[in-house]
């Protein structure tokens, strides 16, 4: 559920999305004086790097100020993702190089916040001695004072799953912002149980939040200046929000438009998409605002029914083909589509894999999030089935899943050339500061000359030619378009 804006293609490994890169995040210096200093570092998805804004501002109140630096720090946090078994080494080893940080500073704590702490909570308290502090996604409005019990000599645990917590009146604190985009949680947690994810067990049961709240922090942002926000849940088709005294009920399609009604210079986003879950309300009500984005991240894992089946998915492929068929006939042919796909799951033969393949054919996506089968322990497919694919063949399947969407990605990035894109500025270019680089309507990113513009402005963009990750071009006035 997140997107980093590089040169290289958006088809990214296990090691890239869920396992995924850690980033250090620290909050804009306008901080309260504070006598403390806390370092977070978030792994994982895009939920995870919402919930460390709401840990920072939870941490905030309790004295903390962040810091982007270890030896600044007085409090570490990681939070962590348990999807695959890669971003949890990736946690492991982390925890390995602070402890020679711990040793000479042994008053610091560290905690292991998230997914992972809820699983491995046990292993973390017993084989990771350095561990101060394990809490898991519903308990971080309990982390002061598990720091303070950490700083008398004792462990500080809470891995408690809720299934009302919402976090719904937290303001979280944008870390690392840009200034211009940012993420709202809408909902926590999941009912789908999906046969090989973990995500229900270390986050519990769905739910979702106050609409009136999420509104009311689309507000906010653009009073503060951003132009941008993602609406954030594990299946945002399913929230569904009813009022204490039953006179309001709202659903997604409904909210989605309540925030589009902010101003028509925010923009909106959303993930993820479930294929059983998503429908014609949501897709005519994107069509409706020209402020929601024409993008949709709707993950298929598979393009073969019986393996779908095995996955728990509660769609098959042809349920799943008519997804696009309609994304397609309301939204038309260049809205962009993104999937999530799974190489070699369990019992998975060659002629299941080529159903994968020509799925992806059929929809012609823009770019995809793809991995290798990585069994979780404790999910029903690791209770119930056996990870029978061989590493070779799920990595050459893993591989042709690759070569594919790197085609189907420039055939449909070169649709783009020729045409003028509204581009929301996010900042300077990788590559070179007298170029600027933000997102169009279909999420992809686009590099053009600075000229006047800044972060924030919306510059219409003419591209003349693209990569399989980008599309280039340069700014022109809208007068000039129609002359």
């Amino acid at each position: 559920m997140e997107h980093r804006i590089t040169e290289t293609l958006k088809i990214l490994t296990e090691a890239d999305k869920e396992a995924c890169e850690v980033v250090k995040v620290t909050e804009k210096e306008t901080a309260a004086p504070a006598t403390k200093r806390l370092l977070i570092e978030s792994y994982g998805c895009q939920m995870n790097f919402s919930d460390s804004e709401i840990v920072a501002s939870v941490m905030r109140e309790a004295g903390f100020a962040t810091t982007n630096s270890e030896q600044e720090a007085d409090l570490i946090f990681l939070n962590t993702c348990a999807i695959r078994d890669n971003a949890e080494q990736k946690v492991r080893n982390r925890l390995q190089q602070l402890n020679f940080l711990k040793k000479k500073k042994p008053g610091m704590l560290i905690g292991v916040l998230g997914c992972m702490a809820e699983r491995l909570k046990a292993k973390f308290l017993e084989e990771e001695k350095m561990v101060d502090i394990v809490t898991g996604p519903d308990a971080y409005r309990d982390l002061p004072r598990l720091v303070e019990e950490a700083e008398t000599g004792q462990k500080g645990v809470n891995v408690f799953l809720s299934r009302e917590e919402t976090y719904a009146d937290i303001s979280p604190i944008r870390l690392n912002s840009n200034g211009v985009t940012a993420f709202i949680s809408i909902m926590r947690g999941c009912d789908n149980m999906c046969s090989f994810c973990v995500v229900p067990y270390t986050r519990g049961r769905e739910r979702s939040r106050d609409a009136h709240s999420i509104v009311q922090e689309a507000r906010d942002l653009y009073r503060d200046g951003y132009r941008e926000v993602t609406l954030l849940g594990q299946n945002v088709d399913s929230y569904k929000w009813s009022s204490s005294d039953g006179t309001e009920q709202v659903n997604f399609a409904q909210l989605l438009e309540q925030v589009a009604l902010v101003s028509p210079n925010l923009r909106v986003r959303f993930s993820t998409s479930h294929p059983k879950d998503i429908t014609d309300e949501v897709l005519y009500t994107i069509k409706k605002y020209d402020n929601i984005c024409n993008y949709i991240h709707l993950p298929a894992q598979s393009g073969n029914s019986r393996i779908l089946a095995l996955m728990n998915r509660t769609y098959d492929r042809d349920w799943y083909l008519q997804k696009i068929d309609r994304i397609r006939a309301i939204l038309g042919d260049d809205c962009g589509i993104s999937h999530d796909m799974i190489a070699g799951f369990c019992t998975e033969t060659e002629d299941e894999h080529q159903d994968t393949l020509s799925l992806m054919e059929y929809a012609r996506y823009d770019y995809g999030y793809t991995f290798a089968y990585s069994e979780r322990p404790g999910t029903p497919a690791a209770k119930k089935l056996t990870d029978d694919i061989p590493e070779d063949i799920k990595k050459r399947r893993l591989n042709e899943i690759i070569a594919l969407q790197q085609k189907l990605s420039l055939e449909r990035n070169q649709r783009a050339v020729g045409r003028v894109h509204k581009v929301l500025v996010e900042g300077t270019s990788k590559r070179s500061d007298e170029h600027l680089q933000g997102r169009n309507d279909q999420n992809k990113v686009v590099v053009f000359p600075k000229e006047n513009f800044k972060k924030g402005d919306y510059a219409q963009v003419l591209v003349t030619e693209c990569t399989t990750a980008t599309l280039i071009g340069h700014a022109v006035e809208l007068a000039s378009i129609t002359a």
